[in-house]
């Protein structure tokens, strides 16, 4: 039995950032720092930080006076900014650029007087966050059916942003379906989804049909984990999230001669080294890491911590 790793996988720069800026904040102002939510999905990217000093609060009310609060990558409301302002809290903001640019793009829809439809999941932290920046109502909607369910007070003052964890190809039957009964909407240029979602599944859909089963790294609340599960799923091929290696029963292997593995963007590399170790008692004999498109954006720090 051979592995086939995907290329890229794991951290991107948003989730990179957003790590060290949790680290820096402990070295510089010692614990400890708070973070409002999970700084990224990931238990095992947690766990870690919270042995180092960090506190992980669901709400600012259990910050204490002058505590330093790190909102996380998902990005938060104007409410939520304006309390740690009135409060006086000692804010570093994580949010990953990429979300920041969702946001801004929005505001200005918002700001033009057009009705917001947001593509993405509800009740996941980054899409609240986007509602929470934008002055009226926002459509939340990810499906045809709802894009034909939809009701709007102008069919031609419509504008639409999407969620960062999803790619192009999880938006574009939405987008379509918008596009085809709003013939005037507006909306970002496709170049403006998250590269790193679309670069993983793009790497996925090259391991695919090659491997008969696809293994995913990544905790169970990652959307764009789920996503590259569900895209291994929807090819066919048997596909397991897994968030630690002990997850990887012998059964999944059974007669199986090519596996792949990837990892979402909240993923660390050394859980993806501790599944391929696990394949390798489960008599993986070869592990080929495939070319893909190299990633070299970065994203600068905070004034706070630069």
């Amino acid at each position: 039995m051979d592995a086939r790793l995907a290329n890229p996988r794991g951290f991107c720069a948003g989730v990179d950032r957003a790590i060290e800026i949790v680290e820096r904040a402990l070295e510089r102002y010692g614990s400890p720092v708070y973070v409002l939510h999970e700084i990224v999905h990931n238990k095992h990217v947690l766990e870690d930080l919270t042995s180092r000093g960090t506190v992980f609060v669901s709400s600012l009310d259990e910050v204490p006076e002058n505590g330093v609060t790190i909102f996380s990558a998902h990005g938060v409301s104007d409410a939520v900014v304006r309390e740690g302002r009135e409060r006086g809290l000692r804010v570093i903001d994580a949010t990953c650029p990429l979300v920041t640019k969702v946001h801004d793009q929005a505001v200005h829809y918002a700001n033009t007087d057009h009705e917001v439809i947001l593509i993405g999941h509800p009740g996941h932290p980054e899409v609240e966050g986007t509602q929470g920046r934008i002055d009226g109502k926002v459509h939340v909607l990810s499906t045809v059916e709802e894009v034909e369910a939809l009701e709007v007070a102008d069919p031609h003052k419509l504008a639409y942003v999407t969620q960062t964890t999803l790619s192009v190809d999880d938006t574009h039957e939405a987008i379509e379906a918008l596009t085809k009964r709003f013939p005037t909407i507006q909306g970002p240029d496709v170049k403006d989804i998250c590269y790193a979602t679309q670069n993983r599944q793009n790497a996925v859909k090259e391991l695919l049909p090659d491997v008969q089963l696809l293994l995913v790294v990544g905790s169970a609340n990652s959307s764009n984990s789920n996503r590259l599960r569900e895209l291994g799923e929807r090819y066919g091929t048997p596909s397991y999230l897994v968030d630690h290696a002990e997850q990887v029963q012998e059964a999944w292997v059974s007669g199986v001669e090519n596996v792949g593995v990837t990892a979402g963007a909240s993923a660390p590399e050394a859980l993806v080294k501790l599944v391929l170790e696990r394949l390798a008692e489960l008599g993986v004999s070869e592990c080929r890491e495939l070319p893909g498109k190299l990633e070299t954006v970065v994203f600068q720090m905070p004034p706070e911590l630069d």
